[in-house]
This record gives structure tokens, sequence and C-alpha cells, in this order.
């Protein structure tokens, strides 16, 4: 089996928000593909509204969403949080603990994986 884990969040813009959300976006994405090796996968997708936002993500294990979440915590959570309200987080994969307990505040719901293959 692969350590591979990924998620999918849904978010709503927060009201006022809605000029914030680009260039906030533009600076985690590049924080992410320049800071993070083990970030193999993270993409946001705007509803044609621009009122929900959605954001996959996949990590090549746990050490490397632990990474992640302390880049996001100590960079961006702050002004995440006042962007965006999480409405759906579903995580794949084999999290562990620690990376379940990080998530929770975000209310992810955690998904093993049963069957399949990863390329």
């Amino acid at each position: 089996m692969s350590d591979v884990i990924e998620w999918v969040l849904e978010m709503r813009v927060n009201e006022g928000q809605a000029d914030m959300v680009q260039p906030l976006l533009d600076e985690m994405v590049a924080a992410t593909q320049a800071d993070e090796p083990g970030a193999l996968h993270y993409e946001y997708y705007m509803s044609k509204d621009r009122g929900t936002c959605t954001v996959l993500e996949r990590y090549a294990d746990n050490a490397a969403i632990m990474t992640h979440l302390g880049n996001f915590g100590a960079k961006f959570a702050e002004r995440f949080l006042a962007a965006f309200s999480p409405q759906s987080f579903v995580l794949y994969g084999p999290a562990n603990q620690e990376v379940v307990t990080a998530l929770a505040g975000f209310g992810a719901t955690q998904h093993d994986r049963v069957a399949g293959f990863h390329r």
C-alpha cells in the first residue's frame, strides 16, 4: 500500500473577503510549491459565482502533511480562516493520529483505503 494521503476541502468564501482570496491563494501555492517537496498535488478551484472554493491536496506521507500544517499555521492560518469557512473536509488514506488530530479542528473525517492502486 501507498503512504500517500490526500484530502478534499470545500469552503465558503466569507462575507467581504472575496477580494482577498486570489492574492492569498497565489501566495499559499507559491510557498507550498517552493518549500514542500512532499506536497504532490495542491490545487484550488472556485465556483463560477466565486462564493465557494475547493482545494485538492495530496501528500507523500504523514510527515509531509505535518510540514505543510506547520508552514500553514505559521504563515497563512489567520488570513485563511478570515477568508474561508470550511464546509466539508474528507481525508483519504493512511493518516496517523497526529494528522487526524491536527485536522480535527477543520471538521475532517477520515476514509481508509480498502482497494485500489497508486501509480
